[in-house]
């Protein structure tokens, strides 16, 4: 008797593209929250009299806690223990309020302190987003999934930075801080109606009886240490555009708060784009055949070795020639932001796709820490950007180097057998 294989899904069901799009939200508000600061450095600095140091110190100090919740495995063990649904509500409902309640903020320890706090509660979001797609959505469909959570990320910055910019010019940055803080919170209904429930349709029946592997037998995988050594490399580049380029177009291009707004916007919205086209293209890649090992490396290598294209930016004079490499450099990062959890979602699976996700974007957002900070004691020593674009593109080719060689071949780890594939 023949037995025909059961067709494949190509299209998301009404209720994923909820959910997805409810994650996609809140992503675009988790890092609008995290920009924010970027927006209103000048302003900030300004107002209160920080110096540069300070300005690097608040710029990395969310990164301390975020970090350090997922590194030390409490935002992952949070995720696979706890119905993710309200733990992704929880981590929200923090990090809007500390948002807030920064717009009210007059000291540096107080700044200081709320973005600890902000660290804390966006610690969650990936974790959550991992566990999420890795229980509800195949394989041939997270490509695309990923990429729009992705899209949404870059968005933020993009519409805070112009946003930030123009509001902060008409109104000032304690008003940006607390309407923002305050309209994030509506996000909260439709979650709670919405939230997935459940094990997930792309969880196999027979997994639903076995246990959860451990976080030693997750930290014990190369693979695990390789992606999140190459998530460490590839955030440098990203949280060096994130903190740094508002300031860069500033200072050293000597652009308008207005001018700044418009070019870093549209510098975090060619991520955007890019990542959402390259996600689905590599879906389709795989839906014809091709396996998910040759497709996620070829976009995460191509991506970060042509980000280091940003070098010249420092270099180059001619203000409209460095701005459409800038645009171009940003573009090519979406082929590799498209599909770095993808290759994370395959390797653990749904069983520990939040613990894997936590160590691996703890530490590689201690890169959240090291940027901001060593980009301003450059900028501190130097009164210069160069030796920060070479430090960010010797980096994210390292980042590169990690996920194409260190690696290993992506395909799902059995952890039934101690973890070996």
């Amino acid at each position: 008797m023949t037995v025909v294989p059961a067709p494949v899904r190509t299209a998301l069901s009404r209720k994923e593209w909820r959910i997805l799009a409810l994650l996609v939200i809140s992503g675009f508000l988790n890092y609008f929250d995290r920009a924010n600061l970027s927006a209103g450095a000048t302003n900030i600095q300004r107002d209160l009299g920080f110096t540069n140091y300070q300005l690097g110190l608040l710029l990395s100090a969310f990164f301390w806690t975020y970090a350090a919740c997922q590194l030390l495995g409490l935002s992952g063990w949070l995720v696979d223990r706890f119905n993710v649904g309200w733990i992704l509500a929880g981590g929200f409902l923090l990090w809007s309020g500390a948002t807030a309640i920064t717009g009210a903020a007059r000291a540096f320890a107080v700044v200081f302190a709320l973005r600890l706090v902000l660290g804390a509660g966006e610690s969650i979001a990936y974790p959550s987003y991992s566990r999420i797609l890795a229980n509800h959505y195949p394989e041939h469909h997270r490509g695309l999934a990923n990429a729009l959570i992705d899209a949404g990320t870059k968005c933020g910055p993009a519409l805070g930075t112009l946003l930030g910019g123009l509001l902060i010019a008409q109104y000032g940055w304690r008003a940006f801080f607390l309407a923002l803080g305050g309209a994030s919170l509506v996000w909260l209904a439709p979650w709670l109606i919405w939230m997935p429930r459940g094990r997930g349709t792309a969880v196999p029946e027979e997994m639903h009886a076995t246990r959860v592997p451990t976080v030693f037998s997750v930290i014990r995988r190369r693979a695990a240490l390789f992606t999140a050594l190459g998530l460490f490399c590839a955030n440098y580049f990203w949280y060096f555009l994130l903190t740094w380029l508002p300031p860069y177009l500033e200072k050293e291009r000597h652009f308008s708060k207005t001018k700044m707004a418009y070019v870093g916007s549209l510098a975090y919205l060619l991520i955007a784009v890019s990542a959402v086209v390259c996600g689905r293209l590599s879906d389709v890649w795989i839906a014809r055949g091709h396996t998910p090992n040759r497709v996620r490396k070829t976009f995460a290598g191509l991506g970060l070795t042509l980000s280091t294209l940003i070098l010249p930016v420092a270099l180059i004079h001619n203000e409209t020639a460095a701005m459409a490499l800038l645009m171009f450099t940003c573009t090519c990062y979406g082929l590799f932001s498209s599909n770095i959890y993808a290759i994370t979602q395959t390797l653990a699976g749904p069983r520990a796709a939040g613990k894997w996700t936590s160590f691996q974007n703890g530490f590689g957002n201690l890169s959240g820490v090291a940027a901001p900070w060593f980009t301003g004691w450059i900028v501190q020593r130097t009164g210069e950007f160069y030796l920060a674009f070479l430090a960010a593109s010797a980096i994210a080719l390292c980042g590169a180097a990690c996920y194409v060689f260190g690696v290993g071949p992506i395909r799902p780890v059995d952890w039934d057998a101690g973890g070996k594939r």
